[in-house]
């Protein structure tokens, strides 16, 4: 007779990301307890994590009109608006090119080259140089946001498109499909997972580079407050506000590329059950 094991506290999937959050947080407030030990000044204050949390629930004003809350708020949309758009550009064109490179291997050549070369420009050297194309603010942070997420979307779609198996092919030359079937059934169903990881790279690329372009064009956005927030034109707790804020953005659009990957990829959901009945022996 078996007897039915359960299974152990360590097998669980969340915990490798509890114990990292737990460490994370004790390190933080080691270091807050070593640097409220010096001179407190604005440019030296590493708050406990609290204080953050509670700066975001306060309902003091930080500005004329506006709580923490409301100004990281209502910037937070502002970055996500311009980055989403950015990224759902990037997507879509990273998508269509992969699959031209696939038809064409001239096209390959061409393109792949200098998508490499655009993603080492560094974004500092970047913004400037598309602010002069575009002329608007909010457009070149779109496009620089579009770039960063092209170059992941493309290179990872190109490599699912070249996984496919030679015996895929064979089987279905012997059925005479055409080459349109051929991407259909075969090739698009198994780059989707590559697609899903170059979205889960891009996707807090994009943010991240929304917020670094605000620190340096202004015109709002989490940037933006982040460098007035240094400058003392509000209290230096909006600093801290969107750092944590950030991060938090960052985990959960890699986070929701994965659920989306699993609503949608049919392999994904059967990879994950039979993974899930393995872990229940």
């Amino acid at each position: 007779m078996k007897t039915k094991t359960h299974p152990k506290l360590t097998d669980k999937k969340w915990m490798p990301t509890l114990v990292w959050i737990l460490c994370i947080v004790a390190i933080w407030e080691i270091m807050a307890c070593v640097v409220a030990t010096t001179k407190r000044t604005p440019e030296n204050i590493l708050p406990h994590i609290y204080q953050i949390l509670y700066s975001l629930i306060s309902t003091k004003k930080v500005t004329g009109t506006q709580t923490a809350l409301q100004v990281v708020a209502l910037a937070s949309v502002q970055t996500l608006l311009r980055a989403a758009v950015g990224f759902l550009i990037g997507m879509v064109a990273g998508f269509g090119l992969a699959l031209l490179m696939k038809l064409s291997g001239i096209v390959e050549k061409l393109a792949f080259p200098y998508l490499m070369l655009i993603q080492l420009i560094p974004i500092l050297g970047m913004a400037p140089i598309i602010l002069s194309l575009t002329g608007s603010i909010g457009v070149s942070r779109i496009v620089i946001a579009a770039i960063l997420t092209f170059y992941p979307v493309a290179a990872n779609t190109l490599a699912g498109l070249k996984s496919v198996q030679q015996e895929k092919y064979e089987l279905m030359y012997s059925y005479a499909a055409n080459r349109r079937t051929i991407y259909k059934k075969v090739l698009i169903p198994s780059c989707i997972p590559y697609f899903f990881t170059g979205l889960k790279i891009a996707a807090p690329m994009a943010i991240t580079a929304s917020i670094l372009v605000d620190t340096l064009q202004g015109d709002g956005g989490l940037g933006c407050m982040l460098s007035q927030s240094l400058k003392h034109a509000m209290s230096i707790y909006v600093f801290w506000d969107i750092v944590l804020v950030s991060a938090v953005i960052g985990v959960l659009s890699a986070k929701i590329m994965g659920w989306l990957e699993l609503a949608i990829s049919p392999l994904k959901r059967i990879d994950r059950k039979i993974k899930g009945k393995g872990n229940g022996k």
